[in-house]
């Protein structure tokens, strides 16, 4: 079973990252790089996906570890 996606935010003082359907931050960042480089390192060890939203809070980029339907072989 994969993990929680891993939800990257705006917060009033830098940038906070959330797993899917926490009620708290799991942990806060200066920037959108650091939080963004955070919830990647938890989307890999669960094999979820990273959803980095933008300052107006709408998704801009999203980024999948480990639950890809097919995988590529090689």
């Amino acid at each position: 079973m994969s993990g929680k996606n891993q939800h990257v935010v705006k917060r009033e003082n830098g940038w906070a990252v959330r797993g899917e359907g926490n009620s708290k931050d799991t942990s806060h960042h200066e920037t959108q790089k650091e939080a963004a480089d955070a919830a990647r390192q938890i989307a890999k060890n669960q094999k979820s996906e990273v959803l980095i939203h933008g300052k107006d809070n709408k998704i801009r980029e999203r980024d999948s570890y480990g639950n890809d339907p097919s995988p590529p072989k090689g």
